[in-house]
């Protein structure tokens, strides 16, 4: 059977951590979270490459119920993040509630218990009456499938598994990707690098970054008074919330803003061959958008060079394009992104009957509200199909989320329950409407093939709509949309 806690939270990133406090503030405290990893943090313990920083305001993406008065930067860097994180975990002690460099590799439902049976790669036993999936939508690095990609004789390392005993200073970096890592990383490192050659498929949009340091006095300002604090972090929801009418209401205003993002790069780029690389042939928003001010004068730099002619192979002295050029490097850096939208699962998952929870989203992920899956009773998934986001914090959909499971769970208290399970008819009609939803949306129609879809082009990643949105399905849980094993 293994050992016994009444949940198991998979997962020690923001997701996790938001479902323990929730937990322990109900007085559920037999509760146990399993990270992979030798540290907590998920996404923000693995993305520790120069430049790592958050795209999104600090005072959005933090949690509600603990706001922090002592951000440094409107946007901060990966390392105060984790340190919040860590903050977060001990102010709520939760650490003995974490076990550390534990991989799960399976959950097993067995009908007769009603319990879920929990398996790890090095060979410990679990088992738990309600399992919360907090594995993340960006946990795992996506490498790319380019021929003689073992052969290098260098040093070759992926932007989310960063070497950070291998100093790249005074070598020839070449860095293949140019998504939120790369335009992070190679403004970080230009300068210390003999040469960087830049490999681009796509050229992403990319807009100035409002960043700047938070001044003392401001910090001490939303230390004393707290409603100046929460003012600020309602004008930035609101501020958020108002770009994703571009996104899913009227797709036309994004259009615009095309021709605004695109004089951006005229004005930032002087070099004619260069400015025609970099600028995006599809409409802004259809990827994501970045943001940087460092990211158009790094590629202007002598030492860097960008090419666009597709990758033939990689070799032991680095990498040949299809134009024939070889370019030898010391090390390559593969800033190629994560699985987002493909192999969704990141563990094996048996439901009901032996379903396997992989080969149910063969035709890509799918889920009601993103948080439970038909087939898997007592199963929950925070940030999980179609919970992303393409214009705010993703905190407010993990609190809305939790909130959600928080009553599921309560819910199977009161009414005695065995599990609960949501219906079929439920999950395929919320699906049906969403798929619609963003057929309409920039993501579906702005002319591009982003990591937002599968290969096939279904979008299983993202929500198509305003947060508030999602905050008022996820505010009751509805019992009859769920089959009620007593």
């Amino acid at each position: 059977m293994g050992i016994y806690h009444e949940y198991i939270i998979v997962g020690a990133g923001f997701s996790g951590l938001c479902m323990a406090i929730r937990l322990q503030a109900a007085g559920m405290d037999d509760f146990l979270i399993l990270e992979r990893n030798d540290a907590l943090g998920g996404t923000w313990y693995d993305n520790a490459y120069p430049g790592a920083a958050c795209d999104v305001e600090s005072h959005l993406y933090s949690f509600s119920f603990e706001p922090n008065a002592a951000w440094s930067r409107q946007f901060s860097p990966q390392q105060e993040i984790l340190q919040y994180m860590e903050h977060c975990t001990d102010k709520y002690h939760l650490r003995s509630k974490i076990q550390l460099n534990i991989n799960v590799t399976g959950a097993v439902f067995d009908e007769a218990s009603a319990l879920w049976q929990v398996t790890t790669e090095a060979g410990h036993a679990f088992s738990a009456r309600f399992i919360i999936s907090c594995s993340g939508g960006l946990s795992q690095p996506a490498y790319p499938h380019i021929e003689g990609i073992g052969s290098f004789a260098g040093k070759m390392f992926h932007s989310a598994r960063w070497d950070q005993d291998y100093d790249i200073s005074g070598r020839k970096v070449a860095v293949i990707g140019t998504g939120a890592s790369a335009i992070q990383i190679v403004p970080a490192i230009v300068d210390s690098v003999q040469e960087l050659v830049l490999f681009q498929r796509t050229p992403p949009w990319v807009i100035p970054k409002p960043d700047k340091p938070i001044s003392a006095f401001r910090r001490g300002m939303y230390k004393r008074f707290a409603f100046m604090r929460a003012l600020y972090r309602f004008r930035l929801y609101w501020m958020h919330e108002l770009t994703a009418i571009g996104f899913v209401v009227n797709t036309g205003l994004l259009r615009l803003f095309t021709k605004i993002a695109a004089r951006f790069i005229r004005k930032s780029v002087k070099d004619e061959a260069l400015r025609a690389k970099v600028t995006p042939k599809y409409v802004i928003g259809c990827k994501r958008i970045l943001l940087s001010n460092d990211y158009y004068p790094a590629l202007q730099k002598p030492n860097v060079s960008v090419v666009v002619d597709g990758i033939k192979e990689i070799n032991a002295k680095g990498i040949l394009t299809r134009d024939g050029v070889q370019h030898d490097v010391d090390a390559i850096i593969l800033a190629t992104g994560f699985q987002a939208s493909e192999n969704v699962s990141r563990f094996a998952v048996r439901g009901l009957a032996g379903l396997d929870l992989n080969e149910s989203w063969r035709n890509g992920a799918e889920a009601y509200l993103g948080t439970s899956v038909a087939g898997f009773p007592n199963m929950f998934l925070v940030v999980g199909p179609n919970t992303g986001l393409g214009h705010s914090s993703m905190i407010l959909m993990i609190e809305a989320q939790v909130n959600y499971i928080m009553q599921a769970l309560q819910e199977v208290q009161k009414q005695k329950a065995r599990y609960v399970v949501v219906k079929k008819e439920a999950q395929q009609k919320f699906n049906e409407v969403l798929q619609a939803d963003l057929a309409r949306s920039i993501w579906q129609s702005g002319g591009c093939h982003s990591w937002y879809q599968t290969k096939d082009g279904k979008n299983v990643t993202l929500w198509p709509g305003f947060t508030f949105t999602f905050m008022k399905k996820t505010k009751r849980f509805e019992l009859e949309k769920y089959d009620v094993s007593l």
